[in-house]
C-alpha cells in the first residue's frame, strides 16, 4: 500500500481470501476428506467476481444503467432483477437518512 491507497495486487489479493472463506465458519479446506480436509466443500466461482463487482459499484452509488453497461446487459431492467436485492438495501438507507435528516431540522 503506497500513500494510503489500496494496490491493485491487495484489491485482488482480498477479493481471492474472500472467495475462500464459507461464511461464519471461516476459511475452507480444499482438501478432500480422503486426504485430510473438511467435507463438504463450499467452493466459490469466478462468476462471483462479477457479483461482488456489481454489488460494490451499486452500493456506492454507481447508477443502474452504468453497472448495467460494464455488465454487458441489454437494457439496465436485467441488471436491476438481478441485483434487487442491492437496490433494495439503498431504499431502506435512503429512508433512513432522509428520517434523520427530518429529525435534525425538528
Amino acid at each position: 500500500m503506497a500513500g494510503g491507497k489500496t494496490s491493485v495486487l491487495d484489491l485482488f489479493s482480498q477479493v481471492i481470501a474472500y472467495l475462500k472463506i464459507a461464511g461464519p465458519s471461516g476459511p475452507l479446506d480444499h482438501r478432500p476428506p480422503s486426504a485430510g480436509g473438511s467435507a463438504p466443500v463450499q467452493h466459490r466461482h469466478l462468476h462471483d467476481l462479477r457479483h461482488i463487482h456489481a454489488t460494490t459499484l451499486l452500493l456506492a452509488g454507481v447508477p443502474v444503467h452504468v453497472v448495467a453497461a460494464r455488465l454487458g446487459h441489454a437494457d439496465p431492467s436485467i441488471t436491476l432483477r438481478v441485483y434487487a436485492h442491492v437496490i433494495n438495501q439503498q431504499l431502506v438507507e435512503a429512508a433512513e437518512i432522509f428520517a434523520k435528516r427530518v429529525e435534525d431540522v425538528a
